[in-house]
């Protein structure tokens, strides 16, 4: 795989429109769901894939117009959401009357599995690409993040739309003439013992399972942040002593970590080697990843991902600091190694 097979641009984003049992419910029939890296948990089998090779996580993302929801649901792993435009409205509870906060663009948001979620933006961008929408940037746990438990609620609103979701998590469109195959059984709605599985999150609670920008903790005193204008953050995982990164808030194990770079222009991290998968989201600013002596150029937007073993090199080519967001298989990543 070429370098350029490695790089998922935010303006070649292919979106599936009907991923989900809730595409055509009032006020979630425009929302876009992208599978960048890795399967996700789309419904629809003709859900593009971007990058299949396996992380041990997944790389995915929304975007939305403002008042469009994605309905109550839940996990078999763990979901980090990073808000990369608009302002979004995260809403916990089977019948979304649990807790509500709302997040601006670089805040982090991590919900554990047991809980019901859905999400919403409340207001979109105002101008450029993402004019009236907001995108979310989302990392799901695991090779195969399993099938959404989906609210009651969101059976009866697509029943009357036409919508079958099938035991194996794929959809049926009756509107287009389908059917439920032979021997294929559909999804039972669930039921009140699995929603007694599910913790009750309040809106204080909430403030728990994120963090905002202005909260980042920036230091300079980990092993990428020796370098001259480098700044570096833990976000999702535990203490790593190799790497000199002290626990985050969200330091529960997630089976990834999530930090973010603050990169200066003209600033550089040096020629190293990284034994586990890294993916390097563009938050702001610019990026040029040199691998094995080729380089490629990131914008905003943009996700990376550097082949386990190879050599890279990191330097912000822009005018203005860049700020990524790196996301590593395990939950102790190896220090890296400079050359």
């Amino acid at each position: 795989m070429t370098i350029e097979n490695r790089v998922v641009r935010y303006q070649d984003l292919i979106p599936c429109t009907n991923a989900f049992i809730d595409t055509r419910s009032p006020g979630s029939d425009q929302k876009e769901n992208f599978t960048v890296i890795g399967p996700g948990v789309a419904e629809n089998p003709d859900q593009h894939v971007h990058i299949s090779i396996p992380h041990g996580f997944n790389i995915g993302g929304a975007r939305q117009p403002a008042n469009c929801l994605n309905s109550q649901h839940s996990h078999l792993t763990e979901e980090v959401f990073v808000v990369q435009s608009g302002e979004w409205d995260f809403i916990t509870g089977v019948n979304a009357n649990d807790g509500r906060i709302t997040l601006q663009p670089g805040d982090i948001i991590s919900i554990p599995m047991d809980v019901f979620r859905g999400f919403e933006c409340v207001k979109g961008e105002e101008s450029g690409v993402d004019a009236g929408k907001g995108y979310l940037h989302a990392v799901l746990g695991g090779d195969d993040p399993g099938r959404v438990l989906w609210a009651p609620s969101v059976f009866e609103m697509a029943s009357d739309f036409g919508l079958i979701l099938l035991e194996d998590g794929s959809l049926v469109d009756t509107t287009l003439g389908e059917t439920v195959p032979d021997g294929k059984k559909t999804m039972p709605v669930t039921t009140q013992a699995q929603i007694n599985e599910h913790r009750v999150v309040s809106s204080d609670a909430l403030n728990d399972i994120i963090i905002r920008t202005r909260d980042f903790d920036w230091r300079k005193d980990t092993i990428l942040s020796q370098f001259s204008g480098v700044s570096e953050v833990s976000l999702v995982g535990g203490a790593n002593q190799e790497e000199g990164v002290k626990a985050s808030k969200l330091g529960w194990k997630h089976g990834f970590v999530v930090r973010a770079l603050k990169l200066e222009p003209d600033a550089t991290i040096p020629a190293h080697i990284r034994a586990e998968e890294e993916v390097i989201f563009v938050h702001q600013g610019q990026l040029a990843i040199t691998v094995d002596g080729e380089t490629i150029e990131l914008n905003a937007g943009d996700n990376f991902t550097t082949p386990i073993g190879s050599v890279r090199r990191f330097e912000n080519t822009g005018v203005k600091p860049g700020v990524y967001y790196v996301t590593r298989g395990g939950d102790l990543p190896k220090a890296p190694e400079f050359l």
